[in-house]
């Protein structure tokens, strides 16, 4: 047991979409920021040895006879790079196949010859630099040393030292950028990565990095001092868990850790023990059912339809109008009169696609927020087992043809209309099937036919738990997320559940009529959890953790 009132707690909700952290006790969160950061691989000079067989008829040897190859260093990309990569040199192009291996295509004297096979091996680096050091520009450069002052690592009675290339401490020294200003910072080659794919923490390097982030450069604390209350998704593993307690206990020294489920921070944020908890993210939807402050894992249903698929969806709609996105790097403006603006495109051609994507979602995001709500009834017509797509379309076009236009001033100033698309991405929600209408969307068209809508998921989940609490469920549904902040979104879902759930039942959809609230209902619940006198005897200690184990964390926190 730990005594954890003398400290205030601190209460972390780490989403696939933002990450909120803050003191237990609070209505909101201090801190709220992107749980997605970017990247910028490092760069370093490496030994290449080239072993050329073949090269248009002539015979080279391994110092590069004829004056062909007659270099031995080259500037290449770290190996922990994850796509293949391809680096211009002034004689070299390199294409990154495989760990070690390399193909090349070399020129000779300004002409390109034809290479049967080269074979670039990495035999030795030396230390690493930044990319974006300005200290270190004239390292960066790719030009090819001396000949004399290189060190051939194949010689063998030459007497330095080349160290082997180390896969994993280049990885340790790429650079990582936390928080939204440093996302809104655009760099040169930076790639945006998401610790969590389809709910579960897929990289726990990331992990660390959010949590130092929020607890260090946020909360501004020191988290040996304060016991750590952490949200997680219903779906978590027992290695997710494990893996939780041995981070925190091990390296930030936590007093006191508790892990609650998602659905279950929410019930108790709505004063209920028992409810049916629709939590509709950036990443997914998830309906978990609670009862007596447990979730019903058996009866847990999930969707890969979330926010970001949303936005993505909106976006793909709005190109094939001819209405593209512009990310904010991408431009600027300048006044040229008073009042009038003049946009100026700005090129930046070694942006990553990733980062590219992540800037258009955040205006997609903005545009789905202010001008989308959840129609009142769905397409007519429309079946959501039918998978014909040109029914479907046609029957689209004509259920909202007549829907008046919103306009949007996007960031470069251009004003948009925006009309059918206002009620068609919010109603994927509910009929994943109209996916197969969006242009660019078919790719996800078969997994749009396997997905069920609200409505569905909502009664599946129901009927799989115990007869004796299915009408307490049904009249205490739950909507919690980003996504569930959509306006008029509460009542179509009512509506819906209405005609499809069975008379006996007293369907109640419960909202905050606060859509931040909403949005961090998970977050209020854990504060309001960790703050209660009678909750400080659930904490898992560490002297448990020294005891027992991280697996005791099953015990602690069922």
């Amino acid at each position: 047991m730990y005594g954890g009132d003398e400290v205030s707690a601190i209460v972390i909700d780490l989403g696939s979409h933002t990450c909120k952290a803050g003191y237990a006790g609070e209505d909101a969160p201090k801190a709220v920021f992107p749980s997605e950061l970017s990247t910028v691989g490092t760069f370093g000079y490496a030994y290449v040895f080239i072993n050329v067989k073949r090269c248009s008829g002539k015979q080279f040897d391994r110092n590069g006879a004829a004056g062909a190859l007659n270099f031995r260093l080259f500037t290449i990309p770290s190996l922990h790079a994850t796509k293949t990569s391809e680096v211009k040199f002034t004689e070299v192009v390199l294409t990154k196949v495989s760990l070690w291996l390399f193909f090349a295509v070399a020129a000779h004297e300004g002409k390109e010859d034809q290479i049967e096979l080269m074979l670039v091996k990495v035999v030795g680096s030396i230390d690493q630099m930044e990319p974006d050091d300005p200290d270190n520009s004239d390292k960066n450069s790719a030009s090819i040393p001396d000949s004399k002052s290189v060190v051939r690592p194949f010689d063998a009675d030459s007497k330095s030292v080349v160290r082997p290339f180390d896969a994993e401490k280049s990885k340790g020294k790429r650079k990582l950028y936390v928080g939204s200003q440093a996302l809104g910072y655009r760099r040169d080659h930076m790639e945006v990565l998401s610790p969590i794919k389809d709910g579960v923490v897929v990289d726990w390097e990331i992990v660390e990095n959010i949590w130092d982030h929020a607890l260090r450069d946020c909360l501004l604390i020191d988290p040996k001092e304060h016991p750590m209350l952490l949200a997680e998704p219903s779906s978590n593993s027992q290695q997710q868990r494990e893996k939780t307690a041995e981070l925190m206990f091990e390296k930030y020294k936590v007093p006191a850790l508790f892990l609650a489920k998602n659905a279950v921070l929410t019930s108790f944020a709505s004063g209920r023990a028992t409810s049916l908890v629709v939590d509709s993210g950036g990443g997914s939807t998830t309906i978990a059912p609670v009862h007596d402050g447990y979730v019903l894992q058996k009866a847990v249903q999930s969707s890969p339809i979330g926010g970001e698929f949303l936005s993505d969806c909106l976006m793909k709609s709005l190109e094939s109008k001819g209405l593209t996105i512009k990310p904010r790097y991408s431009f600027k403006r300048k006044e040229i009169r008073p009042g009038e603006f003049q946009t100026v495109d700005l090129d930046f051609p070694n942006t990553t696609e990733s980062y590219r994507l992540y800037s258009q979602r955040v205006i997609a995001g903005d545009i789905k927020e202010c001008v989308c709500r959840a129609p009142d009834t769905p397409y007519d017509g429309v079946n959501p087992m039918n998978t014909y797509s040109s029914c479907i379309l046609s029957f689209a076009e004509s259920s909202y043809s007549n829907i008046p236009m919103t306009p949007y001033e996007l960031p470069d100033g251009q004003t948009i209309e925006i009309g059918a698309d206002r009620f068609k991405i919010p109603d994927v929600l509910f009929n994943p099937s109209l996916v197969q209408t969006i242009p660019g969307m078919e790719s996800f068209a078969e997994t749009a036919a396997l997905v069920r809508g609200l409505p569905q998921m909502v009664i599946e989940s129901i009927n799989k738990c115990d007869v004796d609490i299915r009408r307490e469920l049904f009249s205490s549904i739950l909507l919690s997320g980003g996504t569930a902040s959509m306006q008029q979104l509460k009542e179509r879902l009512e509506k819906d559940l209405l005609e499809e759930s069975p008379q006996a039942a007293r369907v109640k959809v419960l909202a905050s009529g606060n859509a931040t609230e909403r949005r961090f209902s998970v977050w209020i619940g854990g504060s309001i959890l960790a703050s209660l006198g009678s909750f400080q005897q659930m904490w898992f200690s560490k002297s448990e953790y020294e005891e027992h184990g991280a697996s005791y964390i099953q015990r602690k926190c069922p």
